[in-house]
């Protein structure tokens, strides 16, 4: 059952009259998450559920699947040919005049822009003001529980510990000169997730060499790379409990396979652990002082120390993301480059603080993730200082 007294209270607080949910094929998770609704059921028609600043709901389903939303409170209407639908829909809204639903203006967050133009359109037509729900999203989908707050610390420990044995078991292979790519590193990492309990929806990045510099490279079974003697090491990796809830850990960690880090990959590193620890030194300094913090904010102090060290065009992604079920989770994103995310930063969430620096040669992340508590932030797992010599 979805919490609506919750809800009804979020939407008088924004000054809003309803959250209006829309979904067809489940091409809208955001609404069925909040609303508790079986993702595997049937949903080959459209239908919608109002959530009145007061008062009781009220849903408009298909003929054909009039029991959708049966699970959830309030009347309802139904319909079966479009012109019926549009008849019902001033019924379905009633005096409702500024309504949010998952859309964004210009699709300035594409995390929550899911609702089609056309429905959008059929709405506003109705002589409603359609605003985004991304706040309300945040409260119903990014905020954790205790216990889901534990799941990611005991998450963590299983893939730090597999981070660390995984640069362990490289130089092992390197020493013994006993063949190992990319992509069998990667699949070794995935073994030690299954036998800790861990799961993931996509495999780790295991990069050397110029694969460093690509943010998001994929080892594939044919044409990865092999780890050697003098490859820079980049390791980024996410994982949770597999079990219903739990919510995900995700890092990034670099070394080096020789005795001795070269200057041009510590320079660098250096650069970019400046960056992280100057933003989480923002983040934690604005909650401190009671300050309203937005993620384009968090991301403009990361990215100003890249940039005057000269290597800014080189930042080529957002400092961070929104962490939940999800790897990349529907709260704010630190984030004024991709996106200007201007979504606060709220309590009981947590997002990744990592920017990088990627020259054609080679690339350097460092990425940790922070949790918000009320007016404190703290960093949830160890943080690199340097990169790792792993040959020494």
């Amino acid at each position: 059952m979805p919490q609506i007294e919750a809800i009804q209270s979020e939407l008088r607080s924004a000054g809003l009259d309803a959250w209006l949910f829309y979904d067809f094929h489940h091409r809208d998770p955001i609404a069925g998450r909040v609303l508790g609704l079986d993702p595997g059921a049937m949903g080959t028609r459209r239908w919608f559920y109002l959530v009145p600043k007061r008062g009781t709901p009220r849903k408009l389903v298909h003929r054909i699947e009039a029991g959708a939303l049966d699970s959830l409170p309030g009347r309802k209407l139904v319909y079966a040919g479009l012109d019926e639908l549009r008849r019902n829909l001033p019924r379905l809204i009633g005096g409702a005049k500024k309504v949010a639903m998952q859309y964004s203006p210009q699709n300035a967050i594409p995390y929550v822009s899911l609702v089609d133009a056309g429905t959008i359109e059929m709405v506003r037509a109705q002589g409603c003001r359609v605003v985004t729900s991304a706040d309300l999203v945040q409260k119903f989908e990014a905020s954790w529980s205790a216990e889901q707050y534990e799941s990611h610390v005991e998450a963590g420990r299983a893939v730090d510990r597999t981070t660390q044995e995984a640069f362990l078991y490289a130089a092992t292979q390197v020493r013994a000169k006993s063949p190992l790519t990319e992509y069998e590193l990667q699949q070794w990492m995935l073994a030690q997730f299954r036998a800790s309990g861990v799961t993931t929806a996509e495999p780790p990045i295991v990069a050397v060499g110029r694969h460093t510099a690509d943010p998001h490279y994929e080892p594939r079974p044919s044409g990865s790379s092999p780890i050697r003697a003098g490859d820079l090491l980049l390791l980024d990796v996410w994982g949770k409990l597999d079990r219903p809830g739990s919510v995900y850990y995700d890092i990034t960690w670099m070394g080096y396979l020789g005795a001795e880090v070269p200057r041009k990959y510590a320079k660098i590193f250096a650069i970019v652990s400046q960056a992280r620890d100057r933003a989480i030194a923002f983040v934690q300094q604005s909650l401190a002082a009671g300050r309203a913090l937005q993620g384009w904010q968090v991301d403009h102090v990361a990215r100003e120390v890249i940039a005057k060290a000269r290597y800014g065009k080189y930042f080529v992604h957002r400092t961070g993301h929104n962490i939940g079920q999800e790897v990349h989770g529907n709260g704010a994103n630190m984030d004024g480059l991709e996106t200007h995310d201007t979504r606060r930063v709220l309590p009981r969430t947590c997002f990744s603080i990592e920017p990088g620096i990627y020259l054609q040669e080679f690339g350097v992340r460092s990425e940790v993730n922070v949790y918000v508590e009320g007016s404190e932030a703290k960093v949830t797992g160890p943080m690199q200082t340097g990169i790792l010599p792993l040959l020494a």
